[in-house]
């Protein structure tokens, strides 16, 4: 076994609250010099940076897990995860089906750029992509966990587009993978403390980097045989010795 470093809620320049040098190549590069071993990249209801981001950081030797920060209908934000590149694109025409049809205002909001390895656009998204589904996050999570994926509800700890801020207790039945915390909320120690329903379940921490220097600012750790889906998807239900712990 050995022990990797995580830091699984990054932005892109696809996101429109993402750095326009938010870069898959920037990206990749920060995390390298992070030493980030296991790197998620979680745009906003999209992801269509995942699989470049995938093929440029395997040259770097980083793990990516490919997915998306999807808001839900409640307006809570959840981390989904897919194992493969049929299961994501499945998921992406969940997300383009589910999306409301408001447009981004790129002066207001941001701009929403899909780019190349060279950093040229190769695409402009018109549907906002910080608006919340029609789906509730029940459905969400079934959906996810239909086509393999984890399911992790985000920073629980945030005063806005959290599990807490927005319902106040976790859902009876909803079978969350793990529990995203922030850097701000001091630890799963603090969070058993206020809220004992979350002893029940694993917790990462993780950096929800918009700049290339926040990338890998926070993370945790996964004790591993190697890195890959199976693998975490074990730590995360602690099985044969995998686990995830968050180390400050």
């Amino acid at each position: 076994m050995r022990s990797y470093r995580a830091d699984l809620h990054v932005h892109t320049v696809l996101s429109p609250c993402g750095d326009l040098e938010m870069s898959p190549a920037n990206i990749v590069k920060a995390a390298a010099r992070k030493g980030v071993d296991i790197l998620g990249i979680a745009d906003h209801n999209s992801t269509k940076h995942g699989m470049l981001i995938k093929k440029l950081a395997e040259k770097e030797g980083v793990f990516v897990m490919t997915g998306a920060e999807v808001t839900t209908k409640e307006e809570i934000h959840c981390l989904t995860f897919f194992e493969n590149n049929d299961s994501l694109e499945a998921f992406q025409e969940y997300l383009d089906k589910h999306m409301p049809d408001v447009k981004n205002k790129p002066d207001t909001f941001g701009y929403q750029v899909v780019v190349d390895e060279e950093e040229m656009i190769v695409e402009e998204i018109d549907k906002l992509l910080i608006s919340a589904l029609d789906q509730s996050i029940d459905q969400v999570e079934e959906k996810v966990h239909s086509l393999g994926g984890l399911f992790i509800p985000a920073h629980i700890d945030r005063p806005s587009f959290s599990l807490f801020s927005q319902l106040g207790f976790i859902p009876p039945g909803l079978k969350a993978d793990a529990l995203e915390i922030s850097k701000q909320s001091g630890g799963p120690e603090k969070m058993w403390a206020k809220y004992p329903e979350l002893k029940g379940y694993s917790m990462i921490e993780s950096s929800d980097a918009h700049f290339p220097e926040q990338v890998g600012d926070a993370g945790c750790y996964f004790l591993l045989k190697t890195r890959s889906f199976a693998e975490i998807k074990m730590a995360l239900k602690g099985e044969e010795g995998r686990k995830v712990e968050v180390i400050r």
